[in-house]
C-alpha cells in the first residue's frame, strides 16, 4: 500500500459544550490538519496522487475555518466543535470534492492532542454524521 500525507493549518476559535452541560471559555488553537491517501498500486506517473492536487482540495476543505469561530461555522451544521467532529467534516468535504483514496484525517487542536478519522471500512462506526 502506497500513502502520502498532505498537511496543512488555521487558526479557529471554539468552545465545547459537555456531557454535564457545561461549556468552556471560548478560545482559538492553531489546528494542524493532515490527510493521509492511500492507493494499492501507483498511477501510470509513479504517484499515489499530485501533491498540490490534494493540497488545492484540502485548502478549499478548511477554508470557511480560517479565523472562524467553529461554533457557527455552517460546514460543522451546529454541531459541538471537538476535533473529532471537525476531522469527520473535512473528511466529508473532502468526499464532496471529490478527493479518491482519503484514508484518515488527523486533526490537531493541541500539541499532543490529536483527533483521527479514519476513512477504513472494515472498522465499525459508532454514529454516522
Amino acid at each position: 500500500m502506497f500513502s502520502i500525507i498532505v498537511e496543512t493549518g488555521f487558526r479557529a476559535t471554539h468552545h465545547v459544550r459537555f456531557a454535564d452541560g457545561a461549556t468552556e471559555a471560548p478560545h482559538a488553537h492553531d489546528w494542524r490538519i493532515r490527510v493521509t491517501v492511500r492507493r494499492a498500486t501507483l498511477d501510470e506517473v509513479g504517484m499515489v496522487s499530485d501533491f498540490d492536487h490534494v493540497r488545492s482540495l484540502l485548502s478549499q476543505a478548511v477554508r470557511s475555518f480560517e479565523n472562524a469561530d467553529l461554533n457557527v461555522d455552517p460546514a460543522l451544521s451546529g454541531r459541538n466543535p471537538t476535533a473529532e467532529v471537525v476531522a469527520k467534516a473535512i473528511f466529508d468535504s473532502l468526499m464532496r470534492l471529490r478527493l479518491t483514496g482519503i484514508h484518515r484525517v488527523e486533526v490537531t487542536e493541541a500539541p499532543g492532542c490529536v483527533a483521527v478519522f479514519d476513512a477504513d471500512a472494515s472498522a465499525p462506526l459508532a454514529d454516522a454524521f
